[in-house]
């Protein structure tokens, strides 16, 4: 592929833009197993990922991370929204001026949660990391070449490692080789949905100080996807907060983690753990489960777990704020005029 192609529209254009993403979810039942209601997982989010930076997304269990991450992989249809690369829509004929799935997935790759359910327990890993390249018309040669090449390139010793199979490997071992993996078709975006959730600190500090070295020696651009807000911070360069389907913040690393403007956000970073006695919560900062994402609150998701809520809350869905510097929040709060009795209060 040429550099043209690998950089169609320049630095300043987003390397992946997503505008009304939705995915919902039929349960069904009855007699004739219809959808009697339906799970709104990701219902109506927008944000773009910018080239060479690392978007962190982080969220309570259930809100729509990892939804959202196979989304982004094409591995789900979109119930609606678009979806552009470099761009270009994603998932339409070439011919028609877009990018098709295939070549898409060849510039997007990912690395999942469970390190050995992620990997065929009947193939070398040596083999494991040669199969995509092969299926994309790399020859054979060529493709063990990059995969010993690429094992070496995340720490693991070719000639030890090569032939071994999943079972013979440590958790962090495993995740090195699906990392190995993601960057054997050379693509320009890593999805990462929990890479280090499993392992115990000392080697998530390996895996994600790997991660900062490939990152930079590779020119990628990574979607980081975590519970773990301190990890999170350390490795994004903007966050994406989710509640409930939908994006309650978003902005740079150091405004979301020094001035969280959306009350859930300011929820989530009081909940970690703090050092400091002197410092240490006596009572939750949040308290509830979130709602039902099968019948979602009106208006803002959040009101029914907010300090803050007013009639307004439940009556209007909030729009997203600009607060500057790329900062923005989805809380009446933060528009003046909406009839919140703090509005503008987040804005100045």
């Amino acid at each position: 592929m040429s550099s043209i192609d690998q950089d169609r529209g320049g630095p300043a254009q987003p390397l992946l833009g997503l505008r009304g993403l939705k995915k919902h979810f039929p349960i069904r039942g009855g007699m004739f197993g219809g959808a009697v209601a339906t799970v709104r997982a990701v219902d109506g989010i927008d944000f773009t990922v910018r080239k060479g930076e690392t978007l962190g997304i982080v969220g309570e269990s259930g809100c729509g991370k990892s939804t959202t991450a196979r989304l982004l992989m094409r591995l789900l249809a979109l119930d609606a929204g678009e979806m552009l690369f470099d761009g270009e829509p994603v998932g339409v004929n070439d011919q028609a001026g877009g990018i098709g799935l295939k070549e898409y997935r060849r510039q997007v790759q990912m690395v999942f949660q469970d390190s050995y359910a992620s990997l065929n327990p009947r193939l070398p890993i040596e083999d494991s990391i040669a199969f995509a390249p092969k299926v994309h018309g790399v020859p054979a040669k060529e493709a063990a070449e990059r995969a010993r090449d690429l094992l070496a390139a995340v720490g693991l010793s070719p000639a030890q490692f090569a032939r071994r199979y999943p079972h013979e490997l440590s958790g962090g071992q495993r995740q090195r080789v699906n990392i190995a993996r993601a960057l054997a078709l050379q693509p320009r975006l890593v999805i990462l949905d929990e890479p280090v959730s499993a392992l115990d600190k000392s080697v998530e500090a390996q895996v994600l100080n790997l991660l900062m070295d490939l990152k930079e020696k590779f020119g990628l651009t990574y979607v980081f996807i975590s519970h773990d807000l301190n990890v999170v911070q350390y490795i994004s360069d903007r966050v994406l907060v989710m509640y409930l389907g939908i994006a309650a913040e978003q902005g740079p690393v150091d405004a979301i983690y020094d001035r969280p403007a959306h009350p859930y956000t300011q929820a989530l970073l009081a909940s970690r753990p703090a050092m400091d006695p002197g410092k240490r919560r006596m009572e939750p900062p949040l308290t509830g489960d979130p709602p039902n994402p099968v019948n979602p609150p009106s208006g803002c998701r959040f009101r029914t777990r907010c300090p803050f809520a007013e009639a307004v809350c439940a009556e209007r869905v909030p729009l997203s704020a600009d607060l500057g510097g790329g900062h923005e929040a989805a809380c009446h709060m933060a528009v003046p005029g909406s009839g919140h009795s703090g509005a503008g209060r987040l804005a100045a």
